[in-house]
């Protein structure tokens, strides 16, 4: 379907034809037409499916063709579970809007609370925001939800993950009023934690379901290869990495200090790298992925921080060095190559350390990966055979023998005994304050 079927205001079809867009993806030609149409939206599909212009499009054209509720309360905003996607998509919504007279703000944990502040008091007409910072923000009474219009919340399910709960309550609360549209997108809607809280955000919403969050993605070719330990890993990477046509390839590690290590040695090998992790100040972060979006170096060295919110086209190649905890993880990692058309590879090192995830990973997509070996590479390990249940014993005493003379011998009685574990689940509401605080206070470097 092409873009310009959709009946989008001719400002939007401008900014789009200089973006280069012209044929919708499939969420996106079944999405829209939901949005456009005023309803409640909820929808899932696999990353990479164009989900993000999914939402902000219709959005676009509500603001576009419809007045607005409230002259200094924010139109729509934007909530995404992490600070690199917000940026990500922050990045997407400002050249669409860049030939238009509405605003936007990006509000995240890690930047300046009072600059924020400031900010706020434009009056914005779009914001995008992780759900702490904005909550941070309603506290204070530095911004106010009564007259919002268009609430969409992007990777539900990773923003329940984080802990994200009471604070996408606080937000609906904060604007819920019968005018506001919700539009909710997840990875996956076979959820419990995300079918309850889509209950209670949305109102009788349409479905929008494009295959599952774990379907495997046509353009990527997975590989999977055994090693028996750390060395043989290294030296499993450095052949992939050395001996093959690499644009750029993202290396995923367990921890914050493998990113480090392993940057240290790629480049040893002649390529130019950097490393990524949560211990980076926000603005090292995003110079970080900025000069890599620029291709200025060949290999980015990252935890799961990078394996949302990351989209460049010339990412040819991931690698797994060790594999995530989170089956979904592996989806969003492997995610960040074949984009935008374009086929990608994904390489995944299984260690003893890493079976029980590979295993987990399989059932999550429900398929068999097929295990390669490369000459002079071979790995002694096969894999972990489960361990077989373990066999009952009788502990039962044993009877006393009768003495020869006893012709008759006591009877055998066995005793039944029924266990029941009750637990209870609790949790406390989240409040914001009933009184104003004008009073603004600099949060520094705090996460979302």
């Amino acid at each position: 379907m092409l873009f310009k079927e959709f009946g989008f205001d001719n400002r939007i079809l401008t900014s789009i034809g200089h973006l280069g867009f012209d044929v919708a993806t499939e969420i996106q030609a079944r999405a829209i037409p939901e949005a456009m149409a005023g309803r409640d939206l909820l929808a899932s599909s696999k990353t990479g499916s164009g989900k993000t212009l999914a939402y902000l499009l219709p959005a676009l054209h509500r603001v576009y063709k419809k007045k607005a509720l409230s002259k200094r309360d924010p139109r729509v905003v934007i909530l995404v579970p992490t600070r690199e996607l917000a940026k990500q998509v922050y990045g997407q919504l400002r050249l669409l809007l860049a030939s238009s007279r509405f605003t936007s703000i990006l509000i995240q944990g890690g930047e300046n609370f009072n600059d924020q502040h400031k900010s706020l008091q434009k009056d914005p007409h779009f914001i995008v925001a992780t759900p702490g910072r904005l909550v941070d923000h309603l506290k204070q009474r530095h911004v106010f939800l009564e007259g919002l219009e268009l609430l969409i919340l992007d990777e539900a399910d990773r923003m329940l993950d984080l802990g994200f709960a009471d604070a996408m309550r606080a937000i609906n609360d904060a604007a819920n009023h019968r005018q506001r549209q919700t539009l909710f997108f997840s990875a996956t809607l076979d959820n419990t934690d995300v079918s309850a809280i889509a209950n209670e955000l949305l109102r009788e919403p349409s479905r929008v379901a494009v295959g599952q969050g774990f379907d495997e993605h046509t353009d990527i070719s997975q590989h999977v290869f055994l090693c028996d330990h750390l060395d043989h890993k290294e030296a499993l990477l450095k052949h992939l990495l050395v001996g093959q046509t690499i644009k750029q390839a993202i290396v995923f590690t367990a921890t914050k200090s493998d990113t480090v290590r392993l940057s240290e040695i790629i480049a040893s090998w002649g390529l130019s790298t950097q490393a990524l992790n949560g211990n980076l100040s926000q603005s090292a972060r995003n110079k970080t992925m900025e000069s890599f979006a620029k291709g200025q170096f060949d290999v980015l060295v990252s935890t799961d921080v990078a394996s949302r919110g990351l989209d460049i086209a010339s990412v040819s190649h991931v690698f797994n060095f060790d594999l995530p905890k989170q089956a979904e993880e592996f989806v969003h990692r492997t995610g960040r190559t074949g984009r935008a058309g374009f086929k990608g590879d994904a390489y995944s090192l299984v260690g003893p350390k890493d079976w029980v995830n590979f295993k987990a990973i399989e059932a999550y997509l429900q398929k068999t990966f097929s295990i390669e070996v490369i000459d002079g590479f071979e790995a002694k390990f096969k894999g972990l055979v489960p361990p077989k249940p373990a066999r009952a014993i009788n502990n039962k005493p044993k009877a006393k023998t009768a003495p020869k003379s006893q012709k008759k011998s006591p009877k055998k009685s066995a005793a039944k005994a029924r266990f029941h574990d009750n637990q209870q689940d609790g949790f406390d509401a989240f409040k914001l304050p009933a009184k104003r605080n004008t009073s603004a206070v600099d949060l520094g470097d705090e996460d979302e």
